[in-house]
């Protein structure tokens, strides 16, 4: 359970938020963003002005350790808005800020110095350096930053012992399997210490295996650091396993923002509650959620308040007794039983 999720993210600073965000690609950006501020379809801005509007007036903000996703299909604008947002690409119109700081405003210098000490990125390719070791790989962000050769090689062995490395770090690249590579891509992001890590997709390339085994990992570095994070993905299983909040995006808009059960409870527009009709309830769920006071002595087995029902479905089904709900410090908090999972996950309920 991330920091965002245990306090609340309208408790939280924001550290990153955009206001009016639009990214115009074409020779016409202010009469396209007239068109699309008065309804006009995509489709339709392209045809009559040959501008197409990959971001359309996009508001947001992001609290210190949260894990925000923003998903949607291939077109949607998902990757032009976090590439917009990490300053990759040059807003049309609108503001960006980190820490409060407008990211439009900065000089190329002030820019390279946020890039190499607050911000990394990890994409869905894996851009490692093959003629490098993998250390020096994972040493690159330092390296640019300036430090001597023996620190940051004593940075990276540190690093990639956290990404589950340890030991490789005299291979090369095109020795390691593709989840290893992607690990060294997140080794490399790591190693600066970024305050926030923009993720692009990171492991649709991977085979299904590999890829739960690094959403497992990143959940792990995430409880460990509480890194700012903004994850791109068109995978609502793969939005909910990570997300504290989650985006949908569509036509270059955001529909809805919330968490997966606000989501899946009360989708805001017919392209939402498309998204989420095939999503089990078992994986949205948690404990926290079902639980009901307890007024017993005692109860049985116990789980985690933010574990979901899907992952507890085998302590449900091994007992009769009232399960206990604990909090991140252990406590006691509630109680769940079969009898209320069931009346939760029935249809229409």
């Amino acid at each position: 359970m991330s920091t965002a999720q245990t306090i609340g993210v309208d408790a939280l600073p924001a550290v990153l938020a955009g206001v009016g965000v639009y990214k115009v690609f074409g020779p016409k950006p202010h009469r396209a963003m007239e068109m699309a501020a008065e309804g006009i379809s995509r489709e339709e801005i392209l045809r009559t002005t040959g501008n197409t509007v990959a971001v359309c007036d996009v508001s947001f903000e992001v609290a210190r350790g949260e894990t925000f996703v923003v998903m949607g299909l291939s077109g949607s604008g998902k990757s032009t808005l976090v590439r917009c947002i990490a300053r990759l690409l040059d807003v049309t119109r609108g503001q960006v800020t980190l820490n409060g700081d407008d990211l439009m405003a900065m000089s190329e210098k002030e820019l390279r110095d946020v890039r190499r000490r607050n911000m990394s990125m990890v994409f869905q390719h894996f851009g490692l350096f093959p003629h490098r070791t993998v250390i020096d790989n994972v040493a690159y962000g330092l390296e640019i930053q300036g430090l001597a050769r023996d620190i940051r090689r004593e940075r990276a062995r540190e690093i990639l012992d956290v990404v589950g490395l340890g030991g490789w770090g005299d291979h090369y690249p095109q020795q390691l399997s593709g989840g290893m590579q992607q690990r060294v891509g997140l080794g490399r992001a790591l190693a600066i210490e970024p305050e926030v890590l923009f993720f692009d997709e990171p492991f649709s390339a991977l085979d299904p295996l590999i890829r739960r085994d690094m959403q497992n990992e990143l959940l792990r570095l995430q409880a460990e650091t509480q890194r700012t994070i903004v994850f791109i993905t068109h995978d609502f299983d793969e939005a909910i396993k990570l997300g504290d909040r989650i985006a949908i995006m569509k036509d270059g808009a955001f529909d809805q923002v919330g968490t997966a059960l606000e989501l899946l409870a009360n989708p805001a527009t017919p392209y939402v509650r498309e998204f989420t009709e095939d999503v089990s309830r078992t994986k949205v769920l948690r404990a926290g959620n079902v639980m009901k006071p307890h007024e017993g002595e005692t109860v049985g087995p116990t789980v985690g308040a933010d574990r979901s029902i899907d992952a507890i479905l085998s302590v449900l089904l091994e007992t009769t007794d009232e399960i206990g709900v604990v909090d991140p410090s252990g406590s006691l908090v509630g109680v769940i039983d079969r009898g209320a999972v069931i009346s939760l996950l029935e249809p229409g309920s």
